[in-house]
């Protein structure tokens, strides 16, 4: 067979394959606010406020089915808010805490590829919370600066394609988490992180 004989049947082929595989990767990225509900300190009845603080999202997707409107993804939500300011009367916890949530999940999109996609989430992974070196008020956090923690993920958001490749991305999650060193007892063992962001995504 003749090199131009042998084009004019591998191309066509190769054209179909990177068809068949395109467009079943995504990337994003959104910013947002985080939000941690009030606690209270055992000892004393008194709250510590969450300050809420700027997050932000990068995300990997990956499509692994999609059948009539669905689309089942893995993706891999990377989250963090690097400082969080903690308000309580007393000097005894961490001037803020900073946290980093990686999270497997996988995503279920409906109306998958076309212009508007809903889309719900779960998974679970990794956290880490960092607590400041220095207390609320003045001094020196003799406490724990890291702190390691499992962590279960609820999403949902909504996809809008505005150009080709392109979209618009609105979501909110839960990264329900171990609870940081505050050096103090709040009777919890775990704590609610939202996050609620909008921000773009690409699809390759």
């Amino acid at each position: 067979m003749s090199a131009k004989g042998f084009s004019v049947l591998v191309v066509p082929v190769l054209v179909l394959v990177s068809s068949a595989l395109a467009q079943v990767n995504e990337l994003s990225i959104t910013a947002g606010r985080a939000f941690v509900s009030t606690q209270t300190v055992q000892s004393t009845g008194l709250p510590i406020h969450f300050g809420g603080e700027e997050m932000v999202e990068f995300n990997y997707g990956r499509l692994l089915k999609s059948h009539k409107i669905f689309g089942l993804y893995g993706e891999v939500p990377v989250a963090i808010y690097p400082r969080m300011d903690l308000n309580y009367r007393d000097n005894m916890i961490p001037k803020d805490i900073g946290a980093l949530f990686i999270t497997p999940s996988v995503r279920l999109n409906i109306f998958s590829g076309e212009g508007v996609t809903p889309w719900v989430s779960a998974g679970g992974g990794y956290g880490r919370f960092r607590e400041a070196p220095l207390l609320n008020w003045y001094g020196p956090n003799l406490g724990p600066t890291g702190t390691n923690t499992g962590v279960i993920q609820f999403g949902t958001g909504l996809d809008v394609w505005v150009w080709h490749r392109w979209g618009a991305r609105l979501e909110a999650r839960d990264f329900y988490s171990g609870v940081p060193a505050l050096n103090v007892d709040t009777g919890r063992s775990r704590q609610h992180n939202y996050y609620v962001g909008i921000g773009v995504v690409h699809r390759f």
